[in-house]
């Protein structure tokens, strides 16, 4: 395979491939067409992110999306990495996995990525990825301490006296089981 007529491009600025990618990712992992096309919609030049890759024919061969990972700064995780069924067997998942980790460092100037996988595991080990705990794509993103300072600093702003008190904080689990997240898949990680 020649990997010089190969490019990743993201999907929002080439809309005209939503629709062979819409099918090309439900031909793997089945959902309505309305979910996954709004999943597709949403790529953006931030996170989320549907990268694609295409030949010098412009014919679709895969995609990879990079989704916001809040609870780890500079890092992402990737999700629905898949290549074109009779395009398969050709290192073409290797060349889109280096070409999107190129990505997420020289535009996104990430630092780490994160996935998840069933049955794959050999083949991002191979890549350089490593087990790790599992991650949520959801909740709160972590601040720097600089963010965190200028948080302190309107905290001490005087407050008006008609202001409702601020929650109590949420109980600390006693158990670290209780907060883990619970997964059939294996999250792996690396360091770009």
């Amino acid at each position: 395979m020649d990997y010089d007529n190969l490019k990743i491009i993201a999907l929002h600025k080439h809309p005209e491939f939503l629709e062979a990618c819409c099918e090309m990712i439900n031909d793997e992992w089945p959902r309505s067409r309305t979910a996954r096309m709004m999943s597709l919609t949403a790529s953006c030049d931030e996170l989320p992110t549907s990268l694609i890759l295409i030949d010098d024919q412009f014919h679709l061969l895969g995609h990879a999306k990079l989704t916001s990972l809040p609870s780890v700064p500079d890092s992402c995780f990737i999700e629905t990495v898949v290549i074109k069924k009779d395009m398969r067997g050709k290192r073409l998942g290797s060349f889109l996995m280096r070409q999107v980790e190129q990505y997420c460092k020289s535009v996104l100037n990430l630092k780490m990525l994160h996935l998840s996988t069933k049955g794959q595991e050999d083949f991002y080990a191979k890549l350089g990825y490593t087990v790790c705990a599992p991650v949520s794509i959801y909740g709160t993103v972590v601040r720097t301490k600089v963010e965190s300072s200028k948080r302190a600093e309107k905290q001490k702003s005087p407050k008006s006296d008609n202001a409702a008190p601020p929650p109590p904080p949420m109980p600390i689990p006693q158990n670290v089981s209780e907060t883990a997240i619970k997964s059939s898949k294996t999250y792996m990680f690396k360091h770009l």
